[in-house]
């Protein structure tokens, strides 16, 4: 039986068609996208967490050595010189791979912020930290950032914090606060509170680097940026030393240098390097839960090659802190 001739919709309710077409082949084509960026970021899932364990190792073993050097060398001193050695480090070794390349201008900002606020304010005052109170201490406070990340980059980046999040960082900040409690050490002693004050203040800077590191559009790499990063805080750090503490020590011995060897080339050069990475490649709040490994490491190490002993507090403060370690960033 002969089917009866369909009649033309007319070319307003083609178009129409045409465009719902063109509108499902779109959504198709953004999801495909999506899909792959997901893979691709599934794939560098291990690389990330490869460079987070070893800036934890590092940076971990970068203070406990500090504190060998300070005994030699005068605190910003032995910063500027560890800094300096980086930046000899970087720049022949970028330049032998073709990586050395002059920044742009949209690059500035973030050269200026990490230069100035981790790699002078954070390491200069946990180094002086560390010529008051004992190591594992001062790396336990100095790594607070959760405290002041979380919500400055709630507010400035717009990331949401998840319940489970927030629990891991309440528990993890509660860990840390053990250690200034009106019991933890005398508060009528101004060296005391010298050394748990500037450690503080070192981890608001490097919070506010953290949050300005996730937010800045990068034009060229981390690696690429690290030579001009540690050449503005050797000056910056040289004039400060000048300032502070007079001309450079003459002669130091040979655990001072062998320290300043091992800060600048690992906990320095590599070490911030591998920061800023994982610092673009996971969300701010990420970034700060991820490294308060560090202190827990920190105090066994300091225990180990200092004779620090293990402090009952710290070591309360420690287990505090890996379960809100593992409650903020367990997925």
């Amino acid at each position: 039986m002969p089917m009866p001739p369909q009649s033309d919709p007319g070319p307003a309710v083609r178009a129409d068609a045409g465009a719902r077409i063109g509108q499902e082949g779109s959504s198709i084509i953004a999801a495909g996208h999506a899909e792959l960026q997901i893979r691709r970021a599934g794939a560098a899932t291990p690389s990330t967490v490869g460079l987070f364990v070893f800036v934890v190792l590092a940076w971990s073993l970068n203070w406990v050595v500090m504190k060998l050097a300070v005994h030699d060398i005068s605190p910003l001193w032995a910063v500027t010189a560890r800094t300096a050695l980086a930046t000899v480090v970087l720049i022949p070794a970028l330049g032998a791979s073709g990586q050395l390349i002059l920044p742009r201008r949209a690059d500035l900002p973030i050269i200026l912020v990490i230069a100035l606020l981790h790699m002078v304010a954070f390491a200069a005052l946990m180094t002086v930290g560390l010529t008051y109170v004992s190591a594992g201490r001062a790396i336990v406070l100095g790594y607070t950032t959760p405290l002041w990340v979380a919500p400055t980059a709630c507010l400035f980046l717009k990331e949401r914090i998840s319940g489970r999040r927030a629990v891991g960082i309440g528990v993890g900040v509660f860990g840390l606060l053990l250690l200034v409690g009106p019991s933890a050490f005398d508060w009528h002693n101004r060296q005391a509170i010298l050394g748990h004050g500037l450690p503080l203040l070192a981890a608001i800077c490097w919070s506010a680097s953290i949050v300005y590191t996730r937010a800045h559009r990068w034009i060229a790499t981390p690696l690429q940026l690290m030579p001009f990063q540690c050449l503005l805080a050797t000056a910056v750090l040289a004039a400060l030393s000048f300032a502070f503490e007079g001309r450079p020590p003459a002669r130091m011995g040979t655990p001072a240098l062998l320290a300043l060897v091992y800060n600048g080339v690992v906990g320095t050069a590599l070490g911030f390097w591998a920061m800023t990475v994982v610092s673009r490649r996971v969300p701010a709040t990420t970034a700060a839960l991820g490294v308060l490994a560090t202190p827990v490491v920190g105090i066994g190490l300091a225990a180990v090659f200092l004779g620090e002993g293990l402090d009952p507090i710290l070591i309360v403060a420690g287990l505090v802190i890996m379960v809100g370690l593992a409650i903020g960033t367990k997925t």
